[in-house]
């Protein structure tokens, strides 16, 4: 390989250094060529890119560090579980440093463009949704928060997924296709997020399904990505968020406590599955005209009146559409809360970006495709044409 390498212009052959590689099975001593740019000040390793090492790891072994230490609670569990299952000792630190070291790659490959695909899928679903990630305080100054003095704990991150369907249950019910749902993450905002998740889209074959339809919980970012990113799609309103939102309505006119109350809530539900949401406005109206309860109702019935086209929920069902976001609701328990937001974690915004990134890639199945295009631009450094060009 060192015999083989082209050095690039203004690359200078400096002398042989010896790396101790640490693989699946052991170490082994490896000897390689070491350029230097003086006018660039960098260095360069032919085999360590024509071999895919990562620092003194093999690609396999870095594989499964980074594998281990985003899918574990923690780095010392990561450790704690290389140790006992494989006997491989690496420890937390170099595990955290790696998973660093390959997630910023992971992040910007996630948000990449991409070929469109295609899909013989009849439906195919987008959804989004916000949380937030503890963070450190340094990254949490001059933004507002919902603290009592107006600071911010945590910083929000956008997940994303895609998925298709193909079928109904005996009862009309949509079933989503197994192994179907893929996801992109990002700390970034919404504007930027949008066209990210639209990519995404794109390569699971937006182009091609029957239908596209969009998930999302009301918010008005969301509401705007939509516009913006999916203008085609149908959009429809979470219908559980629906429902937290007609409860805050009855609050205002009866009171939660009112022997009513859950009655009433029952009827909105009821309702808003016969696509009666409009109805459901002017009665609310009605009911709080004249009272000292008009403004907040009339306040907290805007989440209906911006919606109403997105909460036809009889219409939906019949057309066989999922009417909940689920699978976004549970992506961010399951990727964003069971790894960044377990007792006393605090993030640095590039940690939590590029551990998201790494599960985000497992949990749509593509971790072989992410490896192997990170070994591809690995031995691409050894291409002097390419490099020169």
């Amino acid at each position: 390989m060192d015999a083989a390498y082209q050095p690039r212009p203004g690359e200078q052959r400096k002398r042989r250094a010896r790396l101790e590689v640490q693989c699946l099975f052991g170490t082994f001593q490896l000897e390689r060529d070491y350029y230097h740019h003086p006018g660039k000040q960098q260095g360069h390793f032919p085999a360590d890119a024509g071999l895919g090492l990562e620092g003194g790891y093999s690609p396999a072994l870095a594989r499964l560090v980074c594998l281990e230490g985003a899918d574990q609670p923690g780095f010392d569990k990561a450790e704690w579980h290389l140790a006992e299952t494989g006997g491989i000792p690496v420890s937390a630190r170099q595990i955290q440093r790696m998973v660093q070291r390959v997630g910023k790659a992971a992040q910007d490959w996630q948000q990449r463009e991409g070929v469109a695909g295609s899909t013989d899928a009849p439906i195919l679903y987008v959804s989004a949704d916000g949380t937030g990630v503890p963070m450190r305080g340094e990254e949490l100054k001059g933004r507002r928060g919902k603290q009592a003095d107006g600071s911010a704990k945590t910083r929000q991150v956008y997940l994303g997924c895609v998925f298709t369907q193909h079928r109904r249950d005996e009862k009309g019910h949509p079933v989503r296709d197994w192994d179907s749902t893929t996801y992109v993450s990002s700390f970034q905002s919404i504007d930027e997020f949008g066209p990210c998740l639209r990519r995404e889209a794109l390569r699971r074959g937006m182009g091609s399904a029957g239908q596209v339809v969009l998930l999302i919980d009301g918010a008005a970012g969301l509401e705007a990505m939509g516009t913006r990113c999916f203008q085609d799609a149908v959009q429809i309103v979470d219908f559980y968020h629906a429902m937290e939102h007609g409860g805050a309505v009855l609050e205002a006119l009866l009171g939660k406590d009112h022997p009513e109350y859950k009655g009433r809530l029952h009827k909105w539900a009821r309702r808003l599955l016969k696509d009666q949401v409009e109805g459901l406005i002017q009665q609310a109206r009605r009911e709080a005209k004249g009272t000292p309860a008009e403004a907040t109702v009339e306040e907290r019935l805007g989440y209906f009146v911006r919606n109403v086209q997105r909460m036809q929920y009889g219409t939906f069902r019949a057309a066989g559409y999922f009417i909940g976001s689920g699978v976004v609701e549970a992506g961010c328990k399951t990727l964003i809360g069971g790894r960044c937001k377990q007792s006393g974690m605090r993030w640095s915004k590039p940690g939590a970006e590029n551990i998201l990134a790494l599960r985000c890639i497992h949990s749509s199945r593509r971790l072989e495709e992410f490896w192997k295009h990170r070994l591809d631009t690995h031995a691409a450094r050894n291409d002097s044409l390419h490099l020169a060009a």
